[in-house]
């Protein structure tokens, strides 16, 4: 039975991007075990995007459904890459972490063993996701660019999440779909208050208060 090889859609402008080490690049050719180089890149990519000093991970945050390994496997990588050095691992008392073979990463590594670090200080991240306002404005409006994905993210930090999809529904329904239409909706919420609507066809009949005053220039 022959493998049939899914299709990969493109990467997007709305996504980020994690920077790999030029060294690591050179590395490639001496790994040979996909296990290894499955669990170092997801080492990488994981670590990158924990906010705080403390950046490290533990064995259970390398999962197992986004790495199609299973946990044997998982361990096995782990320790052919802390065997190489791309990873260390260190432990205190009942605790073991993995960091980044990088200086940030041994002098981190050196503390905790060490005793350094408080409790506290040992919680990892989950790595950036897709925002759920990026797939809402390619699914409702179309292609992002970078200065509509600066945007949008700016828009994350001005709203609560929970307006975005209601805003892009009203949008919809007055086949308005332009950034700027809803961007007027949240801001008309954010200044004069937001009502509550129970249900679908509530929104659709709401959306007709948006064809004036502000709003007008989005019809024309």
């Amino acid at each position: 039975m022959l493998y049939k090889m899914e299709i990969f859609n493109g990467f997007t402008s709305s996504e980020t991007f994690t920077q790999l080490p030029d060294s690591f690049i050179h590395l490639i050719k001496e790994i040979d075990d996909i296990t290894e180089l499955k669990v170092t890149l997801y080492a990488i990519w994981r670590i990158e995007h924990i906010e705080g000093h403390f950046r490290a991970l533990r064995e259970a945050d390398f999962e197992t459904q986004e790495l199609g390994l299973g946990l044997e496997e998982i361990l096995l990588g782990l320790g052919k890459s802390v065997e190489r050095g791309t990873l260390l691992k260190a432990e205190h008392e009942a605790a073991v972490f993995y960091f980044l073979n990088s200086p940030r990463g041994r002098l981190s590594a050196e503390a905790f063993q060490k005793g350094q670090w408080s409790a506290s200080a040992k919680g990892t991240s989950a790595p950036m996701r897709k925002s759920n306002i990026f797939k809402l404005y390619e699914e409702n409006i179309g292609a992002l660019t970078p200065l509509l994905s600066d945007m949008l993210r700016e828009a994350e930090k001005n709203y609560p999440g929970e307006w975005f999809e209601e805003a892009f529904e009203i949008a919809v329904s007055r086949n308005i779909r332009n950034w700027k239409y809803v961007d007027a909706i949240l801001a008309r919420w954010k200044e004069k208050g937001k009502d509550e609507r129970k249900d679908q066809q509530d929104i659709i009949k709401d959306a007709r208060r948006y064809t004036d005053g502000e709003f007008s220039e989005f019809f024309k």
